[in-house]
């Protein structure tokens, strides 16, 4: 759901227990931002949060509630994450095992080898220990979280130990991943819960404290402290969150500052580093990002130490960035300084200039030194001067938090400012939005699209341009490697829109036939995540996320982050019924009127005495009518006059010899098509049709049939999935990227194909459903109000 411009202001209700009790929604314009109204998304997972929040009474969620409050447990619907179990409830769970006197066993992650790795068996057998077993006085804190409680062990994620060292510098952030109502006190119950952002929502997962030994001590991340604990049952929920212990080796330490932020990352090759690189570092840590630094890894070396004291291949985060005040005999000024962290925590740190104990220190007066907090214990922690910075590493990575993230006092108080955001979530699905990059560019425009406008430049901008920050993220890929699935590879596209109220929603094969992108990914790239930072003219823009070959299927996020407010939404059109196609109303069949003389003939001879046909009579009809017209059989020239006196013959004679040889070898429609047809038209839901009802259907599916033979020109009787949606608006029907791709999942082959028989269930469910909504919405509100009785009557009847 966009968070810029679909709104649902709600009044929630709670009972004398803190439950909400009712509830109710009502649509409403978006607000401007900054107006004083808050970017307001009401959710159903919102409702639990709310009963641990609210004492009694009522909250007017319109004026109170935001988004990036929802927390979501794992695999809770609306979480975005498929559930493997039990959807489990932390407090509920604690309540119980203190309650029952026992301590916490999680199903979902079990304390064996299988929670460590799915490709291989461990080295040497490792031994699940509680905290209360490993140390004697178990800390979930030993005094506050610091980066110092962060050690490597044996597990190949430095990258996320870089992320957890800089989350421990951010202390609301920090308490939004861990939260604080947990401990190895009154209420200790061998559980702990942990708190990540995934694809949008904040997922709250719970753990055992179980964690895996060797020798009695931790294998993998461990804090300085013997008998501190939080950051083991850190790594071990992010852990659970993707499957094991094992689909955390080897990542980017931005994929962790995302999850623990919501915020969008920057990577930067710092041999290729833009001129005003320090500055943006600068603004950066003002704005509270999170970064991280690199050096490319040495192939023939694992973590190999360079002469200056750097590792080779190891995440370094970024502690500090600051201009510091220089006093030399010849001179006096500012130089840019960085300092940096290595989450070893030990002695392996930089040797060069502004190193521990260097002379340079002794130009930075000592004010200056208490400022900046320097020490020179041997703790993994560093400084050094930014061209050292450039010339040593090879890669930073920034992550600019999400504006959520950031609270208004703190704002308010340090006058520091946040990015404005806009968020979509969407899919690629075979033959339907999966169009692949430009290369393919017949099918390119059917990727989903997304429309941003960019009013105002940036403050203090000489050029009068808007920074921006795209970014496009693929979803689940850590969780799904043990199933052998890799990244796929992913990018996108910008287009300036010079006149957009006179372009067609979606933009068409026309558009990007005759116009060039303005902006763009810097490549195609494996990754979870291609970003890249603009600056554009204001105005109107299309962004087209593709993956880089055709049909290649997968969930994604779209995000854009501004300086100033940007009003974003999905570029395709609304939901509705459209014009039939002029090539089937203007082509009408021969001999139409001796056609409806004989249909109603051959109707009154099946029908039988209630003059009325059920599913099994209509699909005798319509297989009889259709059999030689039907895609994928041969052709026939005879008239349609002819055509109905065969089915007559057909149907008159069945039992005799004379009428076997009008049966066709082919099913004919579905026993389904038919049942739907008939509830189509059915008004009385006697479960039958008079021929006034049949009649109408009959127009119907001649319609439906003379667009299909306009899309199948090779009479394969099947249509490519990309042209489902051209198809069905010559049907006149008008459908986004959204309900196209459930379609295709639900009606589509495995290779995109819809064949005729799924196109006709297509046409019939999409106008019965479109039926029901109008009879419930007489004045063509695009809003209808259902009893739970009458939705249930409705669907199941269709």
């Amino acid at each position: 759901m966009p968070y810029h411009y679909s709104y649902f202001y709600s009044k929630a209700i709670a009972d004398e227990d803190g439950n909400v009790c009712s509830y109710k929604f009502r649509k409403g314009a978006p607000p401007r931002l900054g107006d004083g109204q808050p970017n307001t998304v009401f959710t159903r997972g919102s409702y639990r949060l709310l009963s641990r929040l609210l004492e009694g009474g009522s909250l007017d969620l319109g004026d109170a509630y935001h988004p990036a409050h929802a927390i979501f447990r794992l695999g809770e619907k609306g979480s975005g994450l498929r559930a493997r179990g039990e959807v489990q409830d932390f407090l509920n769970i604690r309540n119980r095992c203190l309650e029952e006197g026992s301590l916490f066993e999680d199903p979902e992650f079990p304390a064996e080898d299988t929670s460590i790795f799915f490709s291989k068996t461990p080295p040497r057998p490792f031994e699940w220990k509680r905290p209360i077993e490993i140390a004697d006085n178990p800390e979930f804190f030993v005094g506050d979280a610091t980066r110092f409680d962060v050690q490597q062990g044996e597990l190949g994620d430095c990258w996320l130990l870089a992320a957890v060292a800089n989350l421990t510098l951010n202390r609301v952030l920090f308490s939004q991943v861990v939260p604080d109502d947990q401990s190895f006190g009154d209420k200790y119950a061998g559980l702990f819960h942990f708190r990540f952002w995934q694809y949008g929502r904040w997922v709250d997962v719970v753990i055992d404290d179980r964690l895996p030994t060797y020798s009695g001590k931790l294998v993998f991340l461990h804090s300085s402290e013997h008998n501190e604990f939080w950051s083991a049952l850190l790594e071990k929920a992010y852990a659970k969150l993707h499957g094991s212990y094992e689909a955390l080796k080897g990542g980017t330490t931005c994929e962790a500052m995302e999850d623990f932020t919501g915020g969008v990352t920057e990577m930067y090759e710092l041999n290729q580093a833009p001129a005003n690189l320090y500055r943006i570092m600068l603004k950066a840590y003002e704005r509270s990002s999170l970064m991280g630094c690199s050096i490319e890894p040495d192939p023939n070396v694992l973590e190999a130490q360079t002469p200056e004291g750097l590792i080779k291949g190891h995440a370094y985060s970024i502690t500090r960035v600051k201009y510091v005040d220089i006093n030399t005999p010849r001179s006096s000024g500012k130089i840019p300084l960085i300092r940096i962290r290595n989450p070893w925590g030990n002695e392996a740190e930089w040797n060069g200039p502004w190193s521990d104990k260097s002379p340079e220190w002794r130009f930075i007066p000592d004010e200056e030194k208490e400022e900046i907090g320097l020490t020179f214990d041997d703790d993994g922690e560093f400084w050094m001067s930014y061209q050292d910075f450039k010339t040593q590493f090879s890669r930073l990575e920034i992550c600019n938090l999400n504006p959520d993230s950031l609270s208004e006092e703190g704002i308010l108080s340090s006058h520091k400012r946040k990015w404005e955001m806009s968020m979509f979530e969407g899919e690629w699905v075979r033959g339907v939005t999966a169009g692949g990059c430009r290369n393919y560019l017949e099918t390119f425009w059917h990727n989903p699209q997304y429309c941003i406008t960019l009013e105002d430049p940036d403050d203090e901008d000489e050029d009068d341009k808007c920074t921006v920050i795209v970014a496009l993220m693929q979803k689940n890929h850590r969780s799904q490697r043990k199933m052998g699935m890799e990244c796929l590879t992913i990018g996108f596209a910008m287009y300036h829109l010079q006149d957009p109220d006179n372009l067609p929603k979606p933009l068409d094969l026309n558009f990007f036939k005759y116009n060039t992108s303005v902006a763009r990914s810097p490549s195609f790239i494996n990754l979870r995540e291609v970003n890249c930072r603009f600056k554009l003219p204001p105005g109107v823009y299309c962004i087209v996320p593709s993956t880089f070959e055709p049909n290649e299927e997968g969930e994604f996020i779209l995000r854009v982050f501004s300086e100033h407010r940007n009003h974003m939404e999905e570029n395709d059109e609304e939901v509705g019924l459209g014009a039939v196609d002029e090539r089937v109303v203007n082509n009408p069949e021969p001999e139409e009127e001796k056609v409806q003389d004989k249909v109603k003939e051959f109707f009154l001879k099946i029908a039988g005495e209630d003059m009325e046909v059920d599913w099994m009579e209509l699909k005798e009809i319509l297989d009889y009518a259709m059999r030689n017209e039907l895609p994928g059989r041969s052709s026939s020239q005879d008239s349609i006059v002819n055509m109905i006196l065969s089915v007559l013959c057909g149907v008159v004679c069945r039992d005799t010899p004379l009428g076997q040889a009008f049966e066709t070898k082919n099913e004919g429609f579905s026993k389904d098509v038919c049942r739907s047809m008939v509830a189509m038209m059915d008004v009385d839901r006697s479960g039958k049709l008079g021929f006034e009802e049949f009649k109408a259907l009959w127009i119907d599916i001649r319609h439906w049939k003379s667009v299909f033979s306009l899309y199948d020109k090779d009479g394969s009787g099947c249509l490519s999935a990309f042209e489902l949606r051209q198809a069905l608006n010559s049907a006149g029907y008008r459908l986004n990227n959204h309900i196209l791709n459930i379609l295709a999942h639900r009606y589509s082959t495995k290779n995109g194909m819809i064949t005729f028989d799924d196109y006709m269930m297509c046409a019939v469910r999409l106008k019965a459903m479109i039926d029901i909504f109008h009879e419930k919405d007489p004045d063509n509100t695009n809003t209808a109000m259902f009893t739970l009785e009458e939705w249930v009557e409705k669907t199941l009847y269709s």
